[in-house]
């Protein structure tokens, strides 16, 4: 087989790969399996005869070293196959627009949705390449079905020009990234890897070595029920409670308020009954300080409201999702200046940036495989304004390319 970058990409986003936070299970989800069996049968048709999908969801590949140096370090690619609950990923009907020429970009199957390149500015870019989209009603799932057809593309072409040396890759294709569990199973050891780059990030030509540092919140209420008939002076209504918890949270510190190097606390669920309510909120910050801070934050809006409530009680659970991959990072610049030199190659001017957010690589670093997030060419993320260009994929394909043959070079 021989595909293109977009006839692959076309291939996967129809799949639904939505991953599900409330599920115990890894995967969270047996539909993220269909597309990990897909990948493993398409690795082996162009010839990579190790891979295999594991029981918790994870793909493993090697492309064998084809140079007869013996110091060229292993390189791992990954890319996750989930896509993000926010929006619905079911029924994903792309459509691919040739040669854009500039303007609005109305989804057909919800004309009220409109990508309009005052809002999207990296559409300006974009004239004359093909511009893929969902249809409106759904994800497009760029993120991250993106950064799995541009490795998949690029280790066919690596197998198919032997006169390209490099050294031996791995190839790693996670579950429930984007519900922060990407990497908890991954068995490192059978990674085998020294280094890797995940294929997860937006505009082309970006390296990214700094995500947020990221906890969860749960904050549980126990409230005072008792017949609304005869409720005077003595109910102390649980969903009350946690409505005034929220409407308390500061405004200027929301993600709809901040932006660059500004953190934030969120709220992403609240459920409830006069009884009981729970509250689920994350919390974001370029450093572990700024984490803390906010945590005691939201601990002193919990006591300010909890104090007219005297017979309501509460419980405030933090977990650690991901750190900031820059303290990793920062102790082996070589890989961020090689995939700088390699995005240079594939020729674009290389932009070195932050997420503001988080990727398997924030995991993986600290796991001990220290990972940059590299462009895979997705913009609006989570959202069914969801859009890449083939173009851009290409350029994501030649970069893979290219660091292949850098690390062999300098090995």
């Amino acid at each position: 087989m021989t595909d293109t970058v977009t006839s692959r990409f076309l291939r996967y986003v129809v799949l639904d790969t939505q991953s599900d936070a409330s599920s115990p299970t890894q995967p969270s989800t047996a539909k993220q399996l269909d597309l990990g069996r897909m990948l493993v049968e398409e690795l082996k048709d162009i010839g990579i005869t190790d891979a295999q999908l594991d029981e918790h969801g994870y793909v493993y590949a090697t492309i064998p070293s084809n140079t007869g140096k013996n110091n060229v370090p292993v390189v791992c690619f990954c890319a996750h196959m989930d896509t993000a609950p926010d929006f619905s990923g079911t029924g994903v009907k792309p459509q691919v627009i040739r040669n854009y020429q500039g303007g609005d970009i109305t989804l057909p199957g919800e004309p009220s949705r409109v990508i309009r390149p005052e809002e999207h500015p990296e559409l300006k870019k974009q004239i004359g390449n093909d511009i893929i989209t969902s249809d409106g009603t759904t994800l497009l799932g760029a993120d991250d079905k993106a950064g799995l057809a541009e490795i998949m593309t690029a280790a066919e072409f690596l197998l198919n020009n032997p006169d390209i040396k490099h050294g031996a890759i791995r190839i790693l294709f996670t579950p429930d990234e984007e519900i922060a569990r990407g990497v908890e199973k991954v068995d490192l050891q059978k990674l085998g890897a020294d280094f890797g780059y995940t294929l997860d990030g937006e505009t082309a030509g970006t390296i990214e070595d700094e995500t947020f540092s990221a906890d969860a919140a749960e904050i549980t209420i126990k409230g005072v029920a008792i017949h609304p008939g005869f409720a005077f002076g003595k109910m102390e209504n649980a969903i009350r409670i946690a409505g005034t918890i929220v409407a308390k949270l500061p405004k200027d510190m929301a993600p709809e308020t901040t932006k660059c190097r500004d953190g934030f606390i969120h709220p992403t669920s609240v459920t409830g009954t006069m009884e009981g309510a729970k509250i689920s909120l994350i919390l974001r910050d370029f450093t572990v300080d700024g984490l803390k801070a906010k945590a005691k934050l939201l601990e002193a809006i919990i006591a300010e409201v909890l104090a007219d409530y005297p017979g309501s009680s509460h419980t405030l659970k933090i977990t650690e999702q991901y750190r900031n991959m820059k303290e990793v990072l920062d102790q082996h610049p070589q890989i961020v200046e090689n995939a700088i030199e390699a995005i240079s190659r594939a020729g674009m001017t290389p932009v070195r940036g932050s997420i503001r957010g988080g990727t398997d690589g924030s995991r993986l670093s600290f796991m001990g495989l220290p990972c940059p997030n590299i462009f895979a060419g997705g913009h609006a993320f989570h959202s069914p304004l969801e859009w890449v260009s083939s173009q851009d994929m290409d350029r994501a394909v030649r970069t893979i390319v290219e660091l292949a043959k850098l690390w062999e070079e300098r090995a």
